[in-house]
């Protein structure tokens, strides 16, 4: 009896002794935070006058015609591709085609050649993030060699 009269008294001491002490909450990782890709913005502009008229024909003295494309958003983190397509009018073959990556520039000077006189031609300028192959953004102009 004397045994059992001493593990009453020592079994409340044993069990707070061996408490948790209370469950503390698995810690959460923060956020991670997203930070969205700028919509792609840019202007052609050709180096002899100012940015383009879309709603005018531009003559090339000769065959060929530089442009700037000045990307004026910010810059994609992997960079972007542009590609300039000229195809002529009359029977949409192409005429010029060229794509480049551009990873740092803001502006990005192109030289369309193979252009012929009098022929009427549409360029095509695209420029596409290559970090998010959505994020595109597209500039027509008129185009003929005098």
């Amino acid at each position: 009896m004397k045994n059992y009269k001493i593990l009453l008294l020592a079994a409340p001491f044993v069990l707070f002794a061996c408490s948790k002490g209370g469950d503390s909450p698995t810690p959460t990782p923060p956020p991670v935070v997203v930070v969205a890709e700028a919509d792609i913005t840019f202007k052609v502009e050709i180096p002899a006058s100012t940015e383009i008229d879309y709603t005018k024909i531009y003559g090339a003295i000769g065959g060929s015609q530089a442009i700037n494309v000045n990307i004026t958003s910010t810059l994609p983190k992997d960079g972007v591709t542009i590609d300039v397509k000229v195809t002529k009018d009359a029977d949409n073959t192409a005429v010029f085609n060229n794509n480049i990556t551009s990873t740092t520039a803001a502006s990005n000077a192109i030289t369309i050649s193979s252009l012929s006189p009098g022929v009427l031609s549409t360029a095509t300028v695209v420029v596409t993030s290559k970090t998010k192959s959505t994020n595109t953004a597209t500039k027509t102009f008129k185009i003929a060699a005098k």
